[in-house]
Parts: C-alpha cells; structure tokens; sequence
C-alpha cells in the first residue's frame, strides 16, 4: 500500500506507548511486530522511539518519568485522534466536560497536541499535524487498525465525541450484546462498548487499540514467549474476526485482531 502522507481530520492517527520499562518494552514489540526502531533523544537517557514497520513509522513509546514509576502509574498505549485546531477543541472539550491533563503545547518538528481525560475518564489526545501527520501505514499486517472505547456511560460517550468531534453514532447489536460504531461522513472510526458490572472493578473506562495481525493464535503463543500475558485469549467475533487481548511485559494492555472484513493487504506479498 502506498505510504500515508495525511490522514482525515477526526480519525485516528496515532499510538503512542507510555511504558516503566522502556528497554523491556522495545524488545517485546519489536520482536512480537517485527518493527524497527529509531531512538530520538529527549533528555539524559531518555529517548522518543519510533516504531517502524519497513522503515516506515507507525508508532512511538518512550519512558514513563521516574516519579510516575515509582507511584506506580500503570504502563499504557496513548490514542490521538487528528484535528484542524487543536486550541479550540481543547476549550470545546473542558465545556464538554473533559480534564486537560497536558498541552495544548508544540511538538517540535511534528504538530501541537494536547492529552485529556473525557468526561468518563478515558484518556486520548488530539492532534494538529503539521511535519509528522502520524502513522505512515494503514490497513496492513502489524499496524493499529481499529480503536474501541470502554466506557462505563455509554449516553455521555457518545454525546462527548458525537459535539466535539461531529461523529456520526449508530447502535448496532452483536450477539447478546450493543455496540456504538462511531463514523465519520459514513466511515466507521470506532467502537463504543458499555462496562458492564461484570467488568473487574480495577479497570477503568479507557480507549483499547487493536493491531492487525496476520494470525491470532501464533501471536498470542509469540507474546507468551516475549513473557507478555494473554488477559482475553483468542475470541471469535461474527462477521469480524478473531480478537485477543494482551499485556506487554510492562503491564500496558493493547489488542491484536485478526481480520475477516478483507481489508487487509499483504505487504508481504
């Protein structure tokens, strides 16, 4: 597939890892993924990585602060969702509803973000691109392809994105369960799932980033290897495919999907 160069306003763009063990962290994920990797430093032994598919970036992780490790913040995947104007649906998020928690600040070399909590307590970020527009591959093998939000309000969801990012919401059913999709000008963007009092008290609402994998069952044996936890084993999913849910050897909860909807291409091939 042709390397992406810009990516729709109100869609995902990024996946950026916060990890208390960055060595530890780079190792499974390269190996798990295959990526490469570049090093960008940002401070006395601290470093951006970015995470490469084919020299091609696709993600980033760095090392969570020493203060946040040893307060024992939870290792985690950050989404950002593209925008035009970063200022503004910071101010429209806070009277939605939403906590800043940093920015609206300059990447240097990249664009302007700002991260924040929406009103269920679910982090993402935004972003304003402006050299780096973010991932530069999509729909293939070992990519983040599909977000899902967790949330433990669904009516509040769903009202939060639909004022601040005009997306379109639909309630579809999936067996015994609802789901929200999320669209943009008749995309699907996202999922919405409702927290249900059968969810472990301990979780929080959160966003949940899916990477596309080529098979379920060998990658889950891989991150067992890689000494990562299988927290919800391989899955099917009618008329989508095969999920499981893992944990890196740092405690940071991601997803791989592997996909019916045959929109996958090989690079491989």
């Amino acid at each position: 597939m042709p390397k992406v160069t810009s990516v729709t306003n109100n869609t995902f763009c990024w996946a950026e890892l916060c990890s208390s063990d960055w060595s530890a962290a780079k190792t499974f994920y390269t190996e798990l993924f295959n990526w490469q990797f570049d090093d960008q430093p940002i401070g006395d032994d601290y470093y951006y990585t970015m995470l490469q598919k084919d020299k091609d970036d696709i993600a980033a992780m760095y090392q969570m602060m020493q203060e946040q490790v040893d307060a024992k913040v939870q290792s985690h995947w950050l989404a950002y969702i593209a925008v035009e104007n970063v200022d503004v649906l910071a101010v429209e998020a806070q009277s939605l509803g939403a906590h800043i928690i940093h920015g609206p600040h300059d990447v240097p070399g990249a664009g302007r973000m700002v991260m924040m909590s929406d009103p269920t307590g679910a982090l993402v970020a935004l972003w304003q691109a402006k050299e780096h527009s973010g991932y530069q591959r999509k729909f293939e093998f070992n990519v983040p392809y599909w977000h899902e939000l967790a949330s433990k309000d669904v009516a509040a969801s769903t009202s939060f994105y639909t004022q601040l990012l005009g997306w379109e919401a639909e309630i579809m059913p999936m067996g015994e369960s609802q789901y929200t999709l999320f669209s943009v000008n008749s995309e699907p963007v996202a999922w919405l799932m409702e927290m249900t009092s059968e969810w472990d008290e301990s979780i929080t609402p959160h966003w949940m980033i899916y990477f596309s994998v080529r098979s379920c069952y060998a990658m889950v044996a891989q991150a067992e290897q890689l000494a990562g936890t299988v927290c919800v084993p391989p899955t099917d999913i009618v008329q989508v495919g095969r999920f499981a849910v893992l944990s890196d050897p740092s405690g940071a909860v991601f997803s791989i999907l592997e996909s019916t909807s045959g929109d996958i291409i090989d690079s491989e091939q």
